[in-house]
């Protein structure tokens, strides 16, 4: 086992990664920018060590300084959490030539399903359904123009490199291809540091289902059921859940299967997820493999009970799986919330600031992943996720009604949150019907600022007035 691991994030995921170590006698090192002197991860941590500026390219994504941090440390063994340089190969591949384990995938395995070309072309070998797209990387303008005429509008432009939405784009007509594109590029190249773009087929209001899946290193492999992952926002989740309201044992037997199918086309070990689009008439299409641990990985945990981070962390070491398919069941319902520093009612622009006040739900079957506390200054500089929700009960509507009270009860001052949002999205009777699909909030919340402008200052004006109930003047 390791005796040291260094976690190559910031933010609630290195919390969560750092407690795991933590509960199995392992050693931890935290990183972090200049921006992030302050930052709670810290705390969980048994060192530190300072990558450099604040902006992600001199500091998490720099592989030369997280390597010489893991170095300087005296680590064994690199966890990279999500985001940043969870996905990159070459960054698995500089830890392995270096001698440290990369807790994740080897990086033939990242090569290959980073490549989201080539993966669909793997895929479509293996006789996965893949969503009609480009088999190539486009290198002109005019084949992408060609592309989308042939696969018919709407399409959608997407990162080849990297997830989480990044560089993802919606073309409804040709006109606004090429601005797609060139935006697209810019907002991949910053992401993940690879500006290349193609583009697929855009398949309208498909559900958004995956499936967990755990891998080791001798050839076992076992799938952990789906999360319907449908409620987003700019093609980044804002609420997870599971069971799917969708599946039924038939349905979930065959994408299970087909995701295990997709892993071992990939030469996949450790954890991963497998992405697919299910439209209205219950057909399936593999999206993607998020080659890391996901944002969403609490559901999955408080349905199985299986700790995703322990199991990562044994399979990097080598040990065998001691899963077994036939042995695993669903227990209940979770639904996971992002907690993300965004003005929903503003197009869900980023919010920075001090947090003045924070008030968290303490409620039976609720968890909280966290990575901030009052005083902290949250920076302009990285993914605006603050924290996740999470809430289990043993029926859907009883997790929607637990859901909705915890948001009730969570209270941040000092910048503008998604709480307010969740709390009427989870509460919206289309929602509380399982009626959802990824156009769920264009169709449902476009307005959503202006209609609830009113309610929101009232219930901030009310936070306001335990706030300063709490710290009498003077005090």
């Amino acid at each position: 086992m390791f005796k040291k691991i260094l976690v190559a994030n910031r933010g609630e995921i290195a919390v969560r990664v750092l407690r795991a170590c933590r509960e199995m006698g392992i050693a931890t090192v935290a990183v972090y920018s200049e921006a992030d002197r302050t930052s709670p991860h810290l705390l969980a941590a048994d060192e530190a060590v300072l990558l450099g500026p604040a902006p992600a390219a001199d500091s998490y994504l720099h592989m030369d300084r997280m390597v010489e941090a893991a170095r300087q440390a005296g680590a064994d063994a690199v966890h990279p959490g999500y985001g940043f340089l969870s996905e990159n190969s070459d960054f698995a591949r500089r830890c392995e030539g270096e001698g440290l384990v990369f807790i994740g995938p080897n990086s033939r395995a990242l090569e290959l399903v980073g490549d989201k070309v080539r993966a669909r072309q793997t895929m479509e070998k293996a006789g996965v359904p893949i969503i009609p797209g480009m088999k190539s990387i486009p290198r002109t303008m005019e084949e992408c123009r060609q592309a989308a005429q042939g696969l018919g509008y709407p399409v959608i432009v997407k990162a080849s490199a990297g997830g989480g939405g990044k560089g993802m784009r919606v073309v409804s007509e040709e006109e606004g291809l090429e601005a797609a594109i060139e935006a697209g590029r810019r907002e991949a190249k910053s992401a993940f540091g690879d500006e290349s773009v193609y583009i697929e087929k855009c398949i309208e209001e498909p559900r958004h289902v995956e499936f967990q899946v755990l891998a080791d290193n001798h050839g076992r492999m076992v799938h952990l059921f789906e999360r319907e992952c449908s409620i987003q926002r700019r093609h980044q989740k804002l609420i997870e859940e599971t069971p799917s309201p969708a599946l039924d044992a038939e349905l979930r037997d065959r994408m299970g299967s087909t995701a295990l199918k997709v892993m071992a086309a990939a030469g996949y070990t450790n954890a991963g997820t497998v992405e697919f689009l299910l439209d209205k008439d219950r057909r399936f299409y593999f999206l993607e493999v998020n080659a890391r641990l996901q944002v969403e990985h609490p559901v999955t945990e408080l349905v199985t009970g299986v700790d995703l981070v322990r199991r990562q962390i044994l399979a990097a070491a080598g040990e065998p799986l001691s899963l077994r398919q036939e042995d695993l069941r669903q227990r209940g319902h979770a639904i996971e919330g992002r907690i993300y520093a965004e003005d929903a009612g503003r197009g869900f622009l980023p919010s920075a600031g001090k947090i003045l006040f924070l008030k968290e739900p303490h409620h039976p079957g609720v968890r909280l992943d966290s990575g901030i506390a009052a005083g902290w200054e949250v920076p302009v500089y990285y993914d605006p996720i603050l924290a996740k929700l999470i809430v289990w009960a043993e029926d859907r509507e009883l997790a929607c009604r637990r859901m909705g009270a915890a948001l009730s009860d969570y209270v941040i001052l000092g910048i503008q949150t998604t709480i307010e949002f969740l709390r009427d999205v989870i509460g919206h009777p289309e929602f509380r019907a399982g009626r959802t699909h990824t156009g769920f909030l264009g169709r449902h919340f476009a307005d959503w600022g202006e209609q609830r402008g009113d309610e929101t200052a009232r219930r901030l004006a009310l936070a306001a007035a335990a706030f300063d109930g709490m710290n009498p003047a003077g005090s």
